[in-house]
């Protein structure tokens, strides 16, 4: 199995964050949103993690040598912004006849067993993997007929359907799902400017493949500071711990302190991840993720994001600050 990371695009909505650093290097309940992938993924045993990345992929390749030196991986950079079908189509000179296929884009986390591929792909040519969801007008949704994917409807305005598609996309032949992308983007199919994979599969349907739908158990999105949140607070109910000195101060689990930090005379949780190495004096947090080297002196957090070597003093009450910032106020 090849499986697929596009990880390129500028992370819009967790700006100021992403000015700095790859949306997938983002903390969230004390690892990195891709940290939390790749950990799912390792299962599964693929013969090659293949990145789509942007200018930033520097970073990417530093943090996979770092943290994952045994795994085997390549990547490609997307220099021009042609959407995600274009993005996934820039891994075609890396698969194969022969190959499968894994593809996971990171603003989501999921939870689910992906173990399970072979069985749920016995009787069909790939996967879609969805999400029922509420409001569906939000999302591409995938319709059913006798388990079977018949149409993929982009934000419909009537519930023809709640299974939201989640960025997570199995297909057996990794061959043929390359040269439908190639068909899709010779043939000029395009939203706004940009190809995505709805198109591809539903190419890949008339041409008489059969997809199915499986739901994943959760669907934790990373994309925004609120989702970003909310996917800590689910987090920590399962990765939460500490590794740091507390001296004097009161934790209210879930928390996560990582190694080098120091808090000292502060209330820290519940629902907080503290990354490696920073100093937190005289402060009360909770429900918020801080990046490593951050200085906090004085302050009272609540819901808030805060960058790598942030120095705080003074007393907030929700805040999204990125990288290096400097804010001094009175108390």
């Amino acid at each position: 199995m090849k499986i697929i990371l596009p990880v390129a695009g500028k992370g819009t909505r967790l700006r100021p964050h992403t000015h700095t650093k790859a949306k997938s290097l983002v903390q969230v309940a004390g690892k990195t949103v891709l940290e939390h992938i790749i950990n799912r993924l390792t299962c599964l045993k693929p013969d090659e993690f293949i990145f789509i990345t942007d200018e930033n992929g520097y970073q990417i390749e530093k943090f996979m040598f770092k943290n994952f030196p045994d795994l085997k991986c390549s990547y490609t950079v997307q220099k021009e912004r042609l959407g995600p079908a274009h993005a996934v189509w820039m891994a075609a000179p890396c698969i194969h006849p022969g190959d499968d296929v894994l593809v996971v884009f990171n603003d989501t986390i999921f939870v689910t067993d992906l173990e399970k591929i072979p069985e749920l792909a016995q009787d069909c040519d790939g996967l879609i993997y969805s999400s029922e969801v509420e409001d569906y007008q939000r999302f591409g949704v995938n319709v059913l007929e006798k388990g079977f994917i018949v149409d993929m409807v982009e934000k419909p305005d009537k519930p023809i359907s709640r299974l939201a598609q989640v960025g997570l996309y199995y297909i057996k032949d990794g061959a043929r799902f390359m040269k439908s992308i190639e068909e899709v983007i010779h043939a000029g199919e395009v939203v706004k400017g940009e190809y995505y994979l709805p198109a591809v599969f539903m190419r890949m349907i008339e041409n008489g493949l059969r997809l199915r739908a499986p739901e994943i158990d959760e669907w934790l999105d990373c994309g925004k500071p609120d989702s970003l949140l909310e996917t800590n607070r689910f987090l920590l109910k399962e990765n939460g711990h500490i590794e740091g000195e507390i001296h004097n101060s009161v934790i209210i689990d879930p928390v996560h302190i990582g190694p080098g930090t120091v808090v000292r005379n502060s209330v820290i949780g519940p629902d907080v991840s503290l990354a490696p190495k920073c100093l937190i004096e005289s402060c009360i947090i909770r429900d918020s993720i801080v990046n490593a080297g951050a200085e906090l002196k004085n302050v009272l957090l609540n819901q808030s994001l805060l960058g790598e070597d942030v120095r705080l003093t003074g007393k907030l009450g929700k805040l999204n600050v990125g990288d290096h910032t400097l804010i001094e106020m009175d108390i």
